[in-house]
């Protein structure tokens, strides 16, 4: 019970301040407001949007800057630093403890693998949505080259903080159990549907964070990682898409090239990929700048 007290006062918290996230808009030039996902099926104008599902296409819309609350910082730092404390503090260790016998007591032969794909659901879910015409803020090019650079960050902070703290799980099997990667992408993911849909519906949003939580409960349930472990991944998973979020613009500006018309100029080839160390499939974004 203290368990699903502690998770859902995370989840309701984070929801909380991600309802009153700022919505971004584009303005063109001829002063018509439009929305930034407006797509459409067709390009017969010069400066029409990228088409949804062009995989070798001619990029020409600048994404502007993100924007963010101050709580929309603090919280997941809020939850970073909770973990980081738990290393060295007796009391919160003594909570990861407390948790993990009452758990093993009353489940001792829980066991389920659906987690390994539970954190994957909210960014299928984006896709899903796009393709039965329900759209989100950015096009298929956009929002892929996004979801790369966030699991990059969250990849690779996950795994390079496993490293160096090296505590061991709760079922004593590794040293590797700070932060739980799980969890992470979960919330990375879960992030990730919440910028796409924000601006449609909020309730997107929440859905994926109950499926991102339901990610850290499990993991706890399969007796492989302390609920701290849980907490610090949520954070780390929130911030690395927040963080892709932040950059993607500046990157674009910095590197998308331009033509004899001064336009944007540059051609994206999206191609699957496949992780061995992390048994995971996505895609990859390549940019041809002429």
């Amino acid at each position: 019970m203290r368990l699903f007290l502690l998770l859902s006062l995370q989840l309701s918290t984070y929801c909380v301040y991600a309802t009153a996230d700022t919505a971004i808009v584009n303005v063109n030039a001829d002063t018509t407001l439009h929305h930034a996902n407006d797509v459409p099926t067709t390009l017969p104008a010069k400066d029409a949007a990228v088409p949804v599902f062009n995989t070798n296409l001619n990029y020409k819309r600048k994404i502007p800057n993100y924007t963010t609350r101050l709580a929309g910082i603090i919280v997941p730092t809020a939850m970073m630093t909770y973990g980081a404390v738990s290393l060295t503090s007796g009391t919160l260790r003594s909570l990861d403890h407390s948790t993990k016998n009452e758990v093993t007591e009353d489940h001792p032969t829980f066991r389920t693998s659906v987690d390994d794909y539970l954190k994957y659901v909210p960014a299928a879910a984006v896709y899903a949505l796009n393709m039965a015409g329900i759209k989100g803020k950015h096009n298929f090019v956009d929002r892929t080259i996004l979801l790369g650079m966030s699991s990059v960050l969250v990849t690779s902070s996950t795994f390079f903080i496993k490293k160096a703290t090296g505590r061991l799980r709760p079922d004593g099997s590794t040293y590797n159990s700070f932060p739980s990667g799980h969890t992470s992408v979960a919330f990375m993911t879960a992030q990730f549907m919440w910028e796409e849909y924000k601006d449609v519906s909020p309730w997107y949003g929440v859905a994926g964070y109950a499926v991102a939580a339901t990610t850290g409960v499990l993991r706890i349930y399969n007796n492989r990682h302390w609920v701290s472990d849980v907490i610090a991944g949520a954070g780390l998973g929130i911030l690395s898409t927040k963080a892709a979020y932040w950059a993607y613009p500046k990157i674009q500006r910095l590197f998308v090239g331009k033509n004899s018309d001064g336009e944007a100029d540059t051609r994206v080839m999206v191609m699957p990929n496949y992780n061995t160390q992390w048994k995971s499939a996505g895609l990859s974004a390549v940019l041809l700048m002429n």
